[in-house]
């Protein structure tokens, strides 16, 4: 693989608040993440988990979010760049009087589900001339809303709040003023510095980090990453932004309970000056068992282990759930209430608020998550290993309920905020359940009720034909016995339900591209046709925008296949990462990096690049 680079950058001091979304690299542990932008800013992180209040919240308010400032004061070029096959992002500064780089990471050494452990490493190497760097640690707890103290100890400067405590070490000397840490620095050609962030428990006391041991960590992230990345199986065309792509994916999981979050993110735009701002710091059914299915496919079986396990632990698949329905999403640690406020103090990025933490569609009825998490606990047991009797009985009982309360409306896979629907979606992804459970009691032999079930799976087969179809339209639609079209149809031949080349599918295809397919971009749906209870516009999905790839190699049309998805690559940034959505000027919206756009890429690269041959 061959690094990613950027195009150059200018780097000059208080040129703008706020850097685009797609300005970033991504660094973690598999506990949390943290935003690198392009001028060497760290701008978001939180502390000590994915879904814990923001340190580093600069990206959402720049003035009261917090952030960890790398930068020079001399005018500089950057580039960004991840050290390839891992997750250790590089951010060089190119200067008249030197060049020097910022390697970012956050050390692992091993697969530990072990949650205490946490550190953010930044190691700073003048590799030509020299070059003054000056760095400020400015942490803003809880959002910004928690006072905190800062004091120098043996060295280390030790941030204290009523929550949290951070201390910052340094192999260069550092200062303290009433909240920041800060020093400057003029780095000679061979030279390196560390600064090293250390979250502070109960259990877990301050630990130094000399230049000797950065270096140490750095080999041994580097390595654990290479070693996981060599599992893959996937030797295609696309190779490059594939791999990206599934260590982006792991990147999102949390080990301790196996869990996949839909971004590390929260409350990044949709829109600009818009309202269509979320928390997806969380475990979505359907995303994660999406992720399941596109890591599964390139041949990381113990991902998709990790994440039973947590529907075994945490979501009681296991001890069998037929009394009451899943939740569309679940906190990494299981917990079910995530409740959503706002927070007024911050103004949101580039001012779009408002800022939200928490996510109230936890109570939303959306029927497809039976589809999407079914389907993946099928192709486990048939890529990964047999799943377990008690799993089979959690199987069991969700088909159940599946057969008692498909045929009601919904809110559907896109979460809106309009009132519920007879989503033509929910209903596929219905079927999906019923059918991928009765494959598997086939295969194996197991239990089940299997006339029951055959009779669900035709009458929502019979109805999504009879109701889905609009005569009019001459194609698919969004909810029965309309006429709007929606992008969630496009998972009709990639779940198998129709064929690919199915005449009511081909003009389904071609009314899509005529009414949602901008340059091979797709929109999910047209707001003004179907209102979702939102004001303001939004970009193209770009999760949709990789189905129709994958149901145009699907129906045999490779050309248009390929162009479409090599004009999707140029949307990535210039890490490989992509966002939600694609604004009209071709930038990156919403939440970042969001696993289902990457889960898509894969999906969408593997079978285009088999069709081609």
């Amino acid at each position: 693989m061959t690094a990613q680079k950027s195009d150059d950058r200018q780097v000059l001091a208080g040129n703008s608040r706020y850097l685009p979304i797609a300005e970033h690299g991504l660094i973690g542990d598999l506990r949390t993440a943290a935003l690198v932008a392009s001028n060497g800013t760290i701008d978001w992180y939180c502390c000590p988990r994915f879904d814990s209040p923001s340190v580093f919240a600069s990206i959402l308010d720049a003035d009261r979010g917090g952030s960890f400032e790398l930068a020079t004061d001399v005018q500089a070029r950057t580039k960004q760049f991840y050290f390839p096959d891992t997750n250790v992002l590089i951010t060089r500064f190119f200067s008249d009087d030197g060049v020097a780089e910022v390697q970012d990471f956050m050390p692992i050494v091993d697969d530990s589900r072990e949650a205490d452990r946490h550190r953010l490493i930044r190691r700073v190497v003048c590799v030509r001339g020299s070059l003054p760097f000056r760095v400020r640690v400015a942490p803003r707890f809880n959002y910004g809303m928690e006072a905190h103290t800062v004091r120098l100890e043996h060295g280390q400067a030790i941030f204290e709040s009523r929550s949290l405590t951070l201390a910052l070490t340094a192999s260069v000397p550092i200062e303290c003023d009433e909240l920041d840490a800060w020093s400057d620095l003029k780095l000679q050609e061979g030279e390196s510095a560390v600064f090293a962030l250390d979250w502070i428990g109960i259990d877990v006391a301050p630990r130094s980090c000399p230049v000797l041991e950065a270096e140490e960590l750095l080999t041994a992230t580097v390595s654990f990453w290479r070693r996981w990345l060599s599992s893959s199986r996937y030797r295609g065309r696309w190779r490059e932004m594939v791999h990206r792509s599934a260590l982006t994916l792991k990147l999102l999981t949390y080990a301790p309970t196996g869990a996949i979050v839909a971004a590390p993110t929260t409350s990044l735009p949709e829109q600009i000056g818009g309202e269509r701002n979320w928390d997806y710091r969380y475990v979505w059914i359907r995303d994660a068992a999406f992720c399941v299915y596109g890591l599964l496919r390139l041949g990381f079986t113990e991902e998709a282990e990790a994440f039973m396990n947590f529907l075994c632990e945490h979501v009681g698949l296991c001890g069998g759930v037929a009394s009451e329905s899943l939740q569309l999403m679940y906190g990494i640690d299981g917990r079910s209430e995530l409740p959503e406020r706002e927070l007024e103090h911050l103004e949101g990025h580039q001012y779009s608020a408002p800022v939200r933490v928490g996510n109230s569609a936890v109570k939303q009825l959306q029927l497809d998550i039976y589809g999407e998490l079914i389907d993946s606990i099928y192709l486990y047991d048939k890529w990964g290993q047999p799943i377990s009797s008690d799993q089979w009985d959690g199987v069991s009982s969700l088909v159940n309920w599946v057969c008692d309360h498909w045929d009601q409306p919904d809110e559907g896979m896109w979460e809106t905020r309009g009132g519920r629907k007879n989503f033509l979606h929910s209903r596929l992804m219905c079927w999906v359940a019923i059918e991928r459970a009765m494959r598997m009691a086939n295969h194996r032999g197991l239990p089940a009720d299997l006339p029951r079930w055959r009779q669900a799976r035709d009458t929502i087969y019979r109805q999504i034909m009879q109701r889905g179809w609009s005569p009019s339209r001459r194609a698919f639609v969004q909810y029965l016995d309309g006429d709007v079209l929606d992008a969630a149809v496009l998972m009709m031949p990639l779940v198998k339900f129709v064929s690919p080349t199915d005449p009511k599918w081909l003009r389904t295809l071609e009314a899509l591209a005529e009414d949602l397919v901008s340059d091979s971009l797709v929109y999910r749906y047209d707001p003004e046709a179907s209102p979702d209870g939102l004001r303001g516009e939004e970009g193209t999905f770009s999760i949709c925008s990789f189905w129709y790839v994958e149901a145009l190699t699907r129906a045999g049309h490779l050309d248009e296949a390929r162009l479409a998805f090599e004009k999707m690559l140029t949307y990535a940034n210039h890490v490989g990462l992509y966002a939600e959505e694609i604004g009209r000027d071709g930038e990156q919206r919403g939440n970042f990096p969001l696993a289902l756009t990457h889960l898509a890429l894969i999906s969408a690269a593997f079978n285009l690049d088999r069709a081609l041959g």
